[in-house]
């Protein structure tokens, strides 16, 4: 049986709240996404879908009502395969619904196969102030295994795009089919030659649901094999002075990504598109949901109100979880103070494997904060495994600790 919550309360200071908008289409999906994303047709349908965006971000206002918007995540599919007219008609949009404050973060998804320097500079004009590359590999074999639709030329004229940006960043994958620590190492330093202020290195993972999964390719590397590419593309990232702050992510000083900051230290977030996922806080209790998956129908349901497929409350046992499978990830971990605040627990309800990890060595404390050590990184599914409500959901949680680790 299960030991009570010690402090089953309502959670005492809503976080800071942040915006994702999606946008699902793609030029082709790769087999290893497990996103919600769609091959584009011929011409996607942006007017229509805009109109939906703004019909569901007007009917977020009664939850959030006086509350700042402090991040802004465009986030796909391949949002830069819009056109800079649709994305000012958007902004322009949630300008007028008081949901586009001035100098905030706003960062757009990109791919090497809808990137130029003209385009980027449109959406840098509009207020776009991020830029995440999805580069994966600059290696044209590994690109052709991931069935990328670019190859190493195309990364490379990307990345010198990017550079309009002042803050950018380049996704890399490791311990991919075949790849050695040294190849892996070599990505990231090519990378580097484009002088960008974040890094986003995580490894390939076969998620259910994905061609991957159902048909892993060969080649791919063992356990401890992809913990030591793992090691070499750290080592690689720190010695040219990018520093590590979360699992995949390492950044220059200042450059860190605050709209995924506010995720990881269980911060709230709006989202909006199709399939957008959202957390919210309301008077005192925890919100999630989802909305409609399909591109068609959710602008159809959005138009009418009706985007949101599925909403639940947070129990408090389950916010304390799902609070340490955010918190968990960063380098410096959290302030115990803000585990009241945002999940509405105390350290006295999760004490029991707070302590086992401590012996363990997965994690350390202080009277304030708790961090991962980076024992507690490498083996993090393990340690969060721990504080897993009941055994009953150790299957569902475990896949959501598996999905959030990529």
């Amino acid at each position: 049986m299960e030991a009570p919550l010690l402090s089953a309360g309502r959670v005492r200071n809503p976080p800071p709240l942040s915006l994702y908008i999606h946008l699902p289409w793609c030029t082709r999906k790769c087999p290893y996404c497990d996103f919600n994303s769609h091959q584009a047709a011929t011409q996607i349908p942006e007017t229509e879908y805009i109109n939906a965006l703004l019909a569901d971000a007007e009917s977020l206002l009664p939850a959030i009502w006086g509350r700042r918007v402090q991040t802004i995540f465009l986030g796909g599919g391949t949002p830069s395969l819009f056109s800079p007219t649709a994305i000012d008609r958007l902004f322009s949009g949630l300008r007028a619904l008081s949901l586009l404050p001035p100098d905030i973060e706003i960062t757009m998804e990109a791919n090497p196969d809808s990137s130029d320097m003209q385009k980027f500079s449109e959406f840098r004009a509009l207020g776009i102030n991020r830029l995440s590359l999805g580069v994966q590999s600059f290696d044209d074999s590994c690109l052709r295994i991931l069935g990328r639709v670019h190859d190493g030329a195309a990364a490379r004229r990307a990345a010198t795009a990017a550079t309009e940006f002042d803050n950018f960043n380049i996704d890399l994958m490791h311990a991919l089919p075949g790849q050695t620590a040294t190849a892996a190492s070599t990505d990231v330093k090519i990378a580097i030659e484009f002088a960008p202020t974040h890094l986003s290195l995580y490894q390939l993972t076969l998620e259910p649901k994905t061609p991957f999964f159902r048909h892993p390719p060969t080649g791919l590397p063992s356990e401890d094999t992809g913990a030591d590419i793992a090691d070499a593309v750290a080592r690689t990232a720190a010695e040219n002075g990018y520093a590590r702050y979360e699992v995949s992510a390492y950044a220059r000083a200042e450059t860190q990504c605050n709209h995924n900051l506010n995720y990881w230290r269980f911060g709230d977030y709006a989202g909006i598109g199709a399939g957008a996922h959202g957390k919210l806080t309301v008077h005192g209790e925890i919100w999630r949901d989802v909305r409609i998956t399909h591109p068609a129908t959710y602008m159809r349901q959005a138009a009418a109100g009706t985007a949101v497929a599925k909403r639940n409350k947070v129990s408090v046992r389950e916010a304390a979880f799902e609070f340490l499978l955010n918190a968990l990830r960063l380098t410096d971990g959290f302030e115990t103070a803000i585990l009241t605040d945002y999940a509405g627990v105390t350290i006295a309800d999760i004490e029991v494997p707070l302590a086992a990890c401590e012996a363990d060595g997965l994690l350390e404390r202080t009277a304030t904060h708790i961090r991962p050590t980076t024992k507690g990184l490498r083996y993090l599914n393990d340690m969060l495994i721990r504080f897993l409500p009941t055994e009953k959901s150790v299957n569902r949680q475990h896949t959501i600790v598996l999905q959030t680790a990529k």
